[in-house]
């Protein structure tokens, strides 16, 4: 009896003095590390235009993000067809606009630079504000739509003038026997917008102001490429001059007019030049 009471004292005292102590900190809880996972090349957003096409919509951003990619790509087919350098400069004039805007983008795309943007004339017989109709003929006073490469240029009746010629077959390849070139004239003043709401017309030459004709085309001249563009189904189906990669002006407009996604990680698609 003796043995089990101090049996149960020593028991009661130890369970007592456990109970008594200081509390034993608990372990902190181990935190996993939050590694960020890898975006899922599904998940990306992707911006099917080329590198080249966005820079170019930085300098240019009111400009027809379709229209730039249609010259992009005429111009990359110029240089892969060893018809242009591939420093050429780009003009891109959009003749989907009204003369009453400036419509002429000049870009130097080794150096990231717009150049100049400007009011340019359409011929007289493609339309009054708008240039509707146009012509590769002789006698037509239209204006010719597609890729030119520029060359020489001379002193004529307009002043100091740019020879150019079509790159684009049965679109503008009479540029050189109908003299379609690039030169200035009082009629391209947008002066005139405020009296007669559009500018002078010319005989189907990309006419210019004057007071910088003579800079643009110094700018231009000798193997650098002028890209007149309008919504004209003809040319649209059947122009040469962007169609070098299978695709036509309908997917290389929508490629360019794609909606962009700012914020996310972009994949560049599509071919560059």
């Amino acid at each position: 009896m003796r043995r089990f009471h101090i049996f149960l004292t020593m028991t009661t005292m130890s369970l007592l003095a456990g109970c008594a102590g200081p509390d034993r900190r608990p372990e902190p809880a181990r935190i996993a590390a939050v590694v960020p996972a890898a975006p899922s090349p599904h998940a990306m957003t992707i911006d099917p235009r080329p590198r080249e096409l966005s820079e170019l919509l930085v300098l240019a951003p009111d400009a027809d993000p379709g229209v730039l990619a249609l010259a992009l790509e005429a111009r990359s087919c110029a240089v892969r067809n060893g018809d242009a350098d591939a420093d050429a400069r780009l003009a891109v004039i959009d003749y989907s606009r009204p003369s009453s805007e400036q419509r002429l983008w000049i870009f130097d795309l080794v150096e990231g630079r717009l150049l100049h943007r400007e009011y340019v004339a359409h011929g007289s017989g493609s339309g009054e504000n708008f240039a509707k109709h146009f012509s590769n003929n002789e006698g037509s006073y239209q204006t010719s739509l597609g890729l030119y490469r520029t060359a020489e240029t001379y002193i004529g009746k307009n002043g100091y003038s740019l020879r150019m010629d079509g790159l684009d077959p049965g679109f503008n390849d009479n540029a050189r026997p109908r003299a379609i070139v690039m030169h200035g004239a009082w009629y391209a003043n947008p002066d005139l917008i405020r009296t007669q709401g559009r500018l002078g017309r010319s005989q189907g030459c990309p006419a210019l102001r004057e007071q910088v004709a003579k800079v643009v085309i110094d700018e231009l001249k000798q193997r650098n490429l002028v890209f007149a563009y309008a919504d004209d189904a003809a040319w649209l189906r059947d122009g040469r001059s962007f169609a070098c990669d299978g695709r036509s002006a309908a997917q290389i407009l929508a490629m360019g007019r794609a909606p962009r996604s700012d914020g996310h990680r972009v994949a560049s698609l599509g071919a560059s030049s």
